[in-house]
């Protein structure tokens, strides 16, 4: 099990990569959620995670869209016709849905997802072993 540890100015946060489940954007901010349900808000962009993952030995971040990096491990469902990824698994405590065609539904979370990078992730975790 690798940690992941960023340090600012005020505070040290550790945590397991392993408890990662994602990392969203908002703005000049970014919420990276837990596997036991909880967010932390940080200070960074999200190029800073896409950079410190890419560090990591164990490569199981992958970024999905502007706005979005997830953890391989998590990922349920990838529906290349509703533009939409399903994360859950391990110690989660529900599904996240994660969506970016048209329609309405209070049970997902709307983000900009192409079908091109959709696409590109389903092939990559179907050559990977396991």
């Amino acid at each position: 099990m690798e940690w992941l540890k960023i340090s600012t100015s005020t505070e040290l946060v550790r945590v397991a990569t392993d408890d990662i489940v994602y990392v969203h954007a908002d703005g000049n901010y970014c919420d990276m959620m837990l596997t036991n349900g909880k967010s932390h808000k940080m200070t960074f962009q999200l190029v800073f995670f896409e950079k410190t993952f890419l560090q990591l030995r164990n490569k199981i971040f992958v970024r999905v869209g502007r706005s979005l990096i997830v953890n391989k491990r998590f990922i349920y469902v990838i529906n290349l016709a509703e533009q939409k990824i399903i994360l859950s698994g391990g110690d989660m405590r529900e599904q996240v849905v994660f969506h970016g065609g048209e329609g309405e539904s209070n049970n997902y979370q709307k983000i900009p997802l192409s079908r091109e990078t959709l696409k590109q992730l389903k092939e990559l975790l179907e050559k990977e072993k396991g």
